[in-house]
């Protein structure tokens, strides 16, 4: 028997790529710390536990980015996709589970597998004979390994609240009213950016505006920190907007909204303030609102940030937010089969990659399980189209987004390359899922034809 696989981490992604690799005749060792050390959201002991929510969003394949990810994982034999299925519950075009059914199922699976071995244990850091690895340890992966981590990717911080800004779908913003423009029509090199372009969109507000937008802030309903994230300080520059409107009237404008060196074109003077949104991925198909992580709730988000001129009919593809999260720069530190380019015996998988959202989470442990299989069988990975919802996914990670600015992302169209033909609303949202769909099952062919 050929040396296994060590996975590290029985959540979502590290149980998916257990099986994955499994399923292919390769033997896989995982180490769980729970029931020898516990986390502060976790309650049971068993793999794929899903300690926030029992809902895997929609499972509308047709118009929906996440459904079409369900829809490609299924079709690539997803244990976590076949043991949400079994354990679904009635929730309309949603995909919701029974918590403890969709978790014993996923645990019994793994346990009677006879190339799976289970060892309850915590890993500080994968000893040098274990050969590859599959780090796939989540939000709250544990101190000694998250030091590890550090130690080997040179980051600074790995364990703090990361600063989740809003992202809207270009084709929303109102370009009638916003404008393109750097501040002083400057490029990072120093030189002039020509009339009409530059790298930021810009939302221009009068006093009247300004002064409803921070009585909107102020007044707007927030969540709260969970208890066990009340002791994780801010990281660098993740002040709340609310919290930063709080200071005083003026403080957003000569904070985040200010409005130096830019004119609104309609009148040909400088705003009041401004509300600048800058390009999110190499498509230009998002655009994130620049410095507004916020702890507002999400129905409070989308109608106070519609309260800024140009952002009226805005579809956003995240709103903000800040919470307790650990994730590494993966578009920096991964190559586009997942491994660390400083040390390839090492996979990430999961959360810890920058995806959000269980199903995410679970189809990057899909991926990091089928690429180690191929490689393992002296096959060179393939990778899914990206035209994709897998696909998609795994690009935005290992750089489709900009590495300086890379944040947690949950599946969306906006990560999709678009469309040869432009189309609009729920049109554009089913052309891009027949796309996928159809490029997706041609690449499943072509595997299956290689095999045979």
């Amino acid at each position: 028997m050929s040396d296994p696989v060590h996975i590290i981490g029985g959540g979502l992604a590290g149980s998916e790529a257990a099986w994955q690799l499994a399923s292919r005749n390769i033997p896989v060792v995982m180490y769980e710390m729970r029931g020898v050390r516990g986390t502060p959201a976790h309650v049971t002991e068993n793999f794929a536990e899903l300690v926030c929510s029992n809902s895997f969003r929609s499972d509308d394949a047709d118009h929906n980015a996440v459904g079409l990810l369900h829809a490609d994982m299924r079709a690539m034999s997803s244990l976590i996709m076949a043991a949400a299925d079994a354990a679904s519950l009635p929730a309309g075009s949603a995909l919701a589970v029974d918590r403890e059914q969709f978790s014993a199922a996923v645990t019994a699976k793994l346990h009677a597998h006879t190339l799976i071995t289970v060892h309850r244990e915590v890993v500080d850091a994968p000893p040098a004979d274990w050969g590859e690895v599959i780090i796939a340890t989540g939000p709250l992966t544990d101190a000694g390994l998250a030091d590890y981590i550090k130690g080997l990717t040179g980051e600074a911080h790995l364990a703090f609240f990361d600063a989740l800004a809003p992202i809207v779908h270009a084709e929303t913003i109102d370009m009638q009213v916003a404008w393109r423009q750097s501040r002083y029509d400057k490029k990072a090199d120093g030189t002039q950016h020509p009339p009409g372009e530059g790298d930021y969109i810009n939302c221009p507000l009068n006093r009247d505006e300004y002064q409803a937008f921070v009585e909107a802030l102020l007044a707007g309903e927030k969540t709260e920190f969970q208890q066990w994230e009340r002791d994780t300080p801010y990281f660098d520059g993740c002040m709340p907007i609310e919290v930063m409107a709080a200071r005083g009237v003026d403080t957003l404008r000569f904070g985040p909204m200010k409005p130096v060196g830019l004119r609104d074109p309609r009148y040909g003077k400088r705003p009041w303030a401004v509300v600048q949104l800058r390009q999110d991925n190499a498509q230009g198909t998002l655009w994130n609102i620049v410095g507004f992580q916020t702890k507002l709730k999400h129905g409070e988000q989308v109608r106070i940030f519609r309260m800024i001129p140009g952002l009226g009919k805005a579809e956003f593809a995240r709103l903000g937010g800040l919470h307790r999260n650990s994730f590494i720069r993966s578009p920096v530190l991964l190559d586009q089969t997942l491994r660390l380019k400083a040390e390839p015996r090492l996979t990430f998988a999961g959360q810890i990659t920058g995806c959000e959202g269980y199903v995410e989470s679970a189809a990057v442990g899909l991926l990091a399980g089928r690429f180690m299989a191929e490689r393992r069988q002296g096959q060179t990975p393939r990778l899914p189209p990206p035209e994709s919802a897998i696909g998609a996914l795994l690009a935005h990670i290992t750089g489709g987004a900009e590495a300086e600015t890379f944040q947690p992302m949950n599946i969306n169209f906006g990560l999709f390359p678009p469309l040869d033909q432009p189309a609009r609303g729920r049109d554009r949202k089913a052309a891009l899922a027949r796309r996928g769909k159809r490029l997706r099952d041609e690449w499943l062919a072509a595997e299956t034809s290689a095999s045979a």
